[in-house]
């Protein structure tokens, strides 16, 4: 019990941070509210990498016909907020994002929720919730690590790849994002992912030169919080990940 008590307490500490780094305060001024956010750290301590969220959603998904070019966008709350199919209509696009996600986590998520469902192939936005630390610190050299490992795996089943890069942060609202999130490693980090799909053959997803200003921020109409997009940032978004994803199936 003593042990169960100060997991949990852990945990809350955990929640915090993760809140903080999505802009958002957890609620912990009422019972009801303490007793959500407790069972919510319950579910993440037995299931760190979310493999729960999707479990019944891909028991549900057919086996694609031979001729259908099926896309997983893999991701954190960038991609959880993306409604696919009002942005991509009539695509067989299927979204496995999780909010606050880092690149472990999806690692260990990546055989149940994208080699199972057979895409030919699969988006990946990630990055962004390692440099803040979601899940510990993070050196740029273990994110790609993480991020050359899903390539792996997915080119070892036949699914091309699509890497996105980490889109800019700004600090024009109440929250400076960049304490947590440094424009500088974000730029080494882009500039890493971008010749590892040129060695690799993947392809490359610039969103980053398409959302940015002339001050290395991301543009403030494109994002509310200064992190996730709004509508705008959706919609600026979707035609580059579209014609990423048409590169990729047109390769051999």
């Amino acid at each position: 019990m003593r042990f169960r008590c100060l997991s949990i307490l852990l945990l809350i500490s955990s929640l915090t941070v993760i809140a903080s780094a999505q802009n958002q305060t957890p609620a912990t001024d009422s019972p009801d509210a303490m007793k959500q956010q407790i069972d919510r750290l319950q579910r993440r301590l037995v299931d760190w990498p979310g493999l729960s969220r999707y479990k019944d959603a891909n028991t549900r998904v057919p086996t694609p016909e031979r001729s259908e070019n099926r896309v997983v966008f893999m991701g954190d709350s960038i991609t959880d907020g993306w409604k696919l199919d009002e942005y991509f209509p009539g695509k067989l696009y299927i979204n496995r994002g999780i909010s606050g996600q880092t690149t472990p986590q999806m690692l260990i998520r990546f055989r149940p929720d994208v080699i199972a469902l057979k895409p030919r192939a699969v988006l990946i936005l990630a990055g962004t919730n390692d440099i803040a630390g979601n899940t510990g610190p993070m050196t740029l050299e273990m994110i790609e690590n993480n991020y050359a490992s899903m390539a792996d795996l997915a080119k070892a089943n036949g699914i091309k790849v699509v890497f996105a890069s980490v889109l800019p942060i700004h600090d024009y609202g109440q929250t400076k994002v960049s304490e947590r999130r440094s424009p500088e490693q974000i730029l080494k980090l882009n500039e890493w992912l971008k010749g590892y799909c040129k060695a690799s053959g993947h392809i490359y997803l610039d969103y980053f030169s398409k959302m940015v200003d002339d001050k290395g921020m991301l543009k403030a109409e494109l994002a509310n919080d200064g992190l996730h997009p709004n509508a705008e940032g959706y919609k600026t978004m979707a035609p580059l990940a579209e014609s990423a994803i048409q590169q990729a199936l047109k390769k051999k």
